[in-house]
C-alpha cells in the first residue's frame, strides 16, 4: 500500500481514539449493554445496525446501541479500542488494507487488526461515482486527474476511492486531487460550488441519501458507468466486483440501470475470551439464526442478499470461533430443513382426491 495510507491510518487513529484507552472490553461496559458502530445517518450501515438492534439483540438478552461513525476505517479503530463497542460494520477492502499494512511491517496496524474477527459476510455495497449532469465524463475509468470527493478521513469510502484509483491507473491518487468530504458536502461542492468533478460514495442500495432525492435531481447529477471494455475496469476487478445500481432503487432519479463496482461488507467483532462476553455473543449468533427470516422480510432490502454462510477466508482473515460454531450449525440445520421443501409458490402435495368444486375453481387438478 502507498505511503499515504500510513498517514491516513495515523490521522484516523488520532481523531477516533479517546486518550488512555488501551483494551477493548475495558471494565465499565455492562455485559449485556453493547454498541455497534456503523456509518452516517444517511447510509445503509446504520439501518443494518438498527435491524440487528431491533430483531436480534433483544432475544439474545442484549441492549445494542447503534452508533454513527465516519465509516469503516474509524469502525475498525473503535471496535479495537472503544469500551462497549462489541460489533462493527466494515468493508472488505478496509479490513484488507490493515492486514496489508501489518504485513508490510506497520506495528500499529498489526496491533489494531490482529485481534479482530469476522462474524459473517453481509452484502455487496455499491460504489457510486456521481458527476454533474452536464459533465463530459460518462465512464468510471475517465476520472483520472480529476478533482474527487473521496469521503471523510476515517471512512471506508476514502480508502475505497484511493484504492480503486490506484488499481485502475497504477498510480496513487494525487494529494491535490483528493478532497476529504462527507457525502452531503461532496454533493454540495459538486453541484453548487463546482469545486470537485466527481463524488465517490459507497452505500448499499437503496441508500437513503439518494432515495430522498426529488425528480429534479436528474437536472443536476448523473452516475458514471462501468465500461467492461476499458482496461482500467479489468484492473479493478478482484478487489472489487461488478454490480448494478438499479433504476428501481431510485425511481425519482435514474431512468435506467447503471453498471458499477461494489465492495463486500462484513460484520466484525473481537477475539473475546471472557466467559460472559462469549456467552452473550454466542446467544447473539443463535438469535441471528432464529430471526434471520424476519430480517430478510422486514429489514433493509440488503438483507435479502445476505446468506447464512461462512465461506473460506483469505490469509489473515479469521472468524470468531464461538459465533462461527453456532452459525455453521445454523446453516446446516437450515439446509436440512429445506430438503424436500417445495419451492416458493409451489402447490402443496395432495393427500386426498379433488372435490368437484375444487376442480371447477381451478385449485386442484385430477
Amino acid at each position: 500500500m502507498h505511503p499515504d495510507a500510513r498517514t491516513l491510518l495515523r490521522r484516523v487513529a488520532r481523531a477516533a481514539l479517546l486518550p488512555g484507552l488501551a483494551l477493548i472490553g475495558a471494565v465499565g461496559a455492562s455485559a449485556a449493554d453493547y454498541k455497534i458502530v456503523t456509518a452516517s445517518s444517511a447510509g445503509t450501515y446504520i439501518q443494518i445496525g438498527r435491524d440487528l438492534a431491533k430483531w436480534v439483540a433483544p432475544p439474545a438478552g442484549i441492549g445494542l446501541e447503534v452508533l454513527e461513525s465516519k465509516g469503516s476505517a474509524e469502525n475498525v479503530l473503535r471496535m479495537r479500542y472503544e469500551p462497549g463497542v462489541k460489533l462493527a460494520l466494515v468493508q472488505s477492502d478496509v479490513y484488507q488494507a490493515y492486514l496489508d499494512e501489518a504485513k508490510a511491517g506497520n506495528a500499529e496496524a498489526g496491533n489494531i487488526i490482529r485481534p479482530l474477527r469476522l462474524v459473517m459476510p453481509l452484502y455487496e455495497e455499491e460504489i457510486y461515482f456521481v458527476v454533474r449532469a452536464d459533465s463530459p465524463l460518462n465512464a468510471i475509468h475517465e476520472i483520472r486527474d480529476k478533482k474527487i470527493g473521496v469521503g471523510p478521513i476515517g471512512s471506508g469510502t476514502a480508502l475505497t476511492a484511493r484504492t480503486l484509483y490506484q488499481r485502475m491507473f497504477d498510480v496513487p491518487l494525487p494529494p491535490d486531487s483528493a478532497q476529504y468530504l462527507s457525502n452531503e458536502e461532496a454533493l454540495a461542492q459538486l453541484t453548487v460550488e463546482k469545486s470537485i468533478d466527481v463524488a465517490v460514495i459507497v452505500a448499499g442500495q437503496p441508500a437513503k441519501l439518494f432515495t430522498e432525492m426529488k425528480p429534479e435531481a436528474r437536472r443536476f447529477i448523473k452516475l458514471l458507468r462501468r465500461d467492461d471494455a476499458a482496461v482500467e475496469s479489468g484492473r479493478a476487478r478482484g478487489t472489487y466486483q461488478a454490480a448494478t445500481i438499479r433504476a428501481a432503487s431510485y425511481a425519482n432519479w435514474l431512468a435506467a440501470d447503471v453498471p458499477t463496482l461494489s465492495v463486500q461488507a462484513y460484520l466484525v467483532t473481537y477475539d473475546y475470551g471472557l466467559r460472559a462476553t462469549v456467552g452473550d455473543l454466542t446467544r447473539f449468533a443463535d438469535a441471528l439464526c432464529a430471526n434471520f427470516d424476519q430480517l430478510q422480510a422486514q429489514g433493509h432490502p440488503k438483507w435479502k442478499q445476505v446468506r447464512l454462510e461462512l465461506p473460506p477466508l483469505g490469509p489473515g482473515w479469521r472468524y470468531f470461533a464461538p459465533m462461527e460454531k453456532r452459525l455453521r450449525a445454523c446453516a446446516s440445520q437450515r439446509a436440512v430443513a429445506s430438503v424436500g421443501r417445495p419451492p416458493p409458490g409451489a402447490a402443496p402435495v395432495r393427500t386426498k382426491p379433488c372435490t368437484e368444486q375444487e376442480v371447477v375453481l381451478g385449485i386442484c387438478r385430477r
